[in-house]
């Protein structure tokens, strides 16, 4: 199933070191709309799937996920690299500098820590997918409230792809939301869950 190509799906190459946007951009590294969540989510989602396509569809998302979160974790990591502690104390990124120097921890941008309560597994298709357009429309969000803040066009270009890949997701998830929606019955549709067998 593994094939790792050792390049960044996107390149990175951040000149100015800006911890206090790194500490932003934290979010989407361990944050309840990251990368590492949307991973995890996906790739937990498969197992239950009934259909094939759509087990397809969240095995590539979730692989290209984690892909996502080496890139957001490279950005946080160009961003402080060879800092001052001068630099580090006005930019505010002291106090996770204490707990983690310069290391790419997942949290969020106020620093809490990554938790797996910030997604769903329900073994139901309907409601996973339901969640997962959900959850790239959160992303998604996340990423325009970044570029909010990002004046540094190396750090916004990059930002900029992982937003638009939120958006294909979504429409991918929307896909196969329609695909499971035509192959039930509609008289059943809320009466029980159709992928359960009873027999």
């Amino acid at each position: 199933m593994w094939v790792y190509e050792k390049k960044l799906q996107y390149p990175i190459r951040i000149k100015n070191p800006n911890p206090a946007l790194a500490k932003l951009i934290c979010a989407q590294y361990g944050g309840p709309n990251g990368e590492l969540g949307a991973s995890l989510r996906y790739l937990s989602q498969r197992y239950t799937m009934p259909y094939p396509e759509l087990k397809a569809i969240l095995t590539d998302i979730g692989t290209e996920e984690l892909g996502h979160l080496e890139m957001v974790g490279t950005i946080v990591y160009q961003l402080t690299r060879n800092l001052t502690p001068k630099q580090i104390q006005e930019a505010g990124f002291d106090a996770y500098f204490i707990d983690h120097t310069t290391g790419v921890y997942p949290a969020d941008a106020n620093g809490m820590p990554f938790s797996a309560g910030s997604f769903a597994v329900s073994g139901d298709a309907i409601t996973d997918l339901h969640e997962d357009m959900a959850a790239e429309q959160k992303a998604r969000t996340t990423y325009d409230n970044i570029l909010r803040y990002c004046d540094d066009p190396d750090v916004a270009d990059a930002i900029r792809f992982l937003r638009e890949r939120e958006v294909v997701h979504f429409q991918r998830f929307g896909e196969g939301l329609r695909l499971t929606t035509d192959k039930l019955d509609s008289k059943n549709f809320y009466a029980f869950n159709p992928e359960f067998d009873r027999r």
